[in-house]
């Protein structure tokens, strides 16, 4: 039978049984659609025809076309899935793509900034009222825990021991972790309260630690604001995301001899493997070093 056929029962079956949105098979659709197509273009019209070798060459052939790897990872995913359905219903004794791996995208390295960026943005508030303040605070405590900024808008006063010098925030799954504070974060943040907070919340039981003109809890859309203006202030031309003060906070703790595991606590990583991107961030900046200043590099 010919190959579309079988698309078409298969996206039926995703829809009907899976219960998948309509982007979903769509998306699925043209995947497949254009494995059709490239079979039809090697002579190959018949699904019982399909074998690996059959499969490795279509994906090769996205690899030649330019397509990235997260694409054709979708791509190797789409004809698993769709081979497996063949086998399950009787079609085709045996899967092609049974012993094929998915090839894994490479993860894409968040945008770091420089100690020098990183000290531009930090003075970029110049405190002149209490939303200033508050701006210098929550830019000091981001960079001196590397804190998502869920976690930083989600904290409340009573996370904060100023005098201990720690921070206590929920993560992801409200794992608990307590960050330790630098005397820096600790000064402006305690300015913050002292004055700033007084003049910016409405009413005296607010627990939100950063609130907004209105009193209310920060949003992250309004911290993503404060964040771009302030790295425009600074006259920073890297791209700037709510978490490159995380992203930094990681990488500038290995350059200067941090051991990995204790970066992964403090980042609250449930696997080390995710902080271990960091060390390619280091590894990329020995390299640069090495090559600028070695006098045979």
């Amino acid at each position: 039978m010919k190959i579309e056929k079988y698309i078409g029962d298969f996206i039926h079956y995703l829809g009907v049984e899976r219960g998948l949105a309509r982007n979903t098979l769509e998306s699925y659709r043209r995947d497949l659609q254009q494995y059709a197509n490239y079979m039809e273009g090697q002579k190959i019209n018949y699904i019982d025809n399909s074998t690996q070798h059959s499969v490795i060459g279509y994906l090769l052939f996205l690899q030649k076309n330019g397509r990235v790897a997260s694409t054709i990872a979708r791509h190797m995913s789409a004809l698993k899935a769709f081979h497996r359905f063949l086998v399950n219903e009787g079609v085709i004794p045996k899967d092609p793509t049974a012993n094929l791996e998915t090839p894994k995208p490479h993860k894409k390295l968040p945008q770091v900034l420089s100690l020098q960026e990183v000290e531009l943005l930090l003075d970029a508030p110049k405190v002149k009222n209490a939303s200033d303040s508050r701006d210098k605070a929550m830019l000091e405590l981001l960079y001196a825990t590397g804190i998502r900024v869920s976690e930083l808008i989600n904290l409340n006063v009573d996370n904060l021991n100023l005098d201990m010098g720690f921070v206590r925030c929920f993560g992801k799954g409200s794992k608990e972790r307590i960050i330790p504070l630098g005397k820096v974060a600790i000064k402006w943040v305690g300015e913050y309260l002292g004055w700033g907070r007084a003049k910016l919340i409405k009413t005296p039981n607010q627990p939100s630690l950063f609130v907004n003109y209105n009193g209310h809890r920060l949003t992250r859309q309004g911290f993503w604001k404060i964040i771009k203006k302030y790295a425009k202030d600074a006259g920073i031309q890297k791209e700037i995301t709510p978490h490159t003060l995380r992203h930094s906070f990681a990488t500038h703790l290995l350059e200067n001899g941090a051991d990995l595991r204790s970066v992964q606590e403090m980042l609250g990583h449930a696997d080390i493997t995710t902080t271990q991107i960091y060390t390619h961030l280091t590894k990329g900046r020995l390299k640069e070093v090495y090559s600028k200043h070695h006098p045979r590099a």
